[in-house]
């Protein structure tokens, strides 16, 4: 559900306090995450994100398995918010899809 108001959003998010910033500062101290860009999809409420998230811990793991580790550090926040879409990634597979960008 998405703001009709930039008043509304800020209030919404005020109310959940997940903010782009918090969940990537949750994710870099669970995850070990090295590199972590999320987007607000939702126009500022806080309801709506994308991530794309570069940890080692994703190394031999099925995308199922690196979901599930996310949504499992982000198990509060992800209940607070609307939707929620990572895109997981090992440091070598990311350094591949920049190499090829």
């Amino acid at each position: 559900m998405s703001a009709r108001t930039d008043v509304e959003a800020e209030r919404t998010q005020a109310s959940t306090g997940i903010t782009p910033e918090s969940l990537k500062t949750t994710l870099e101290e669970k995850l070990g995450a090295i590199y972590v860009d999320i987007e607000d999809m939702s126009g500022g409420c806080g309801q709506m994100f994308q991530a794309i998230i570069v940890s080692p811990q994703f190394a031999k793991k099925t995308t199922l398995a690196r979901h599930r580790l996310v949504n499992s550090a982000l198990k509060e926040e992800i209940a607070a918010i609307h939707a929620w879409t990572p895109k997981c990634h090992t440091p070598e597979e990311w350094e591949k899809k920049q190499n090829k960008a």
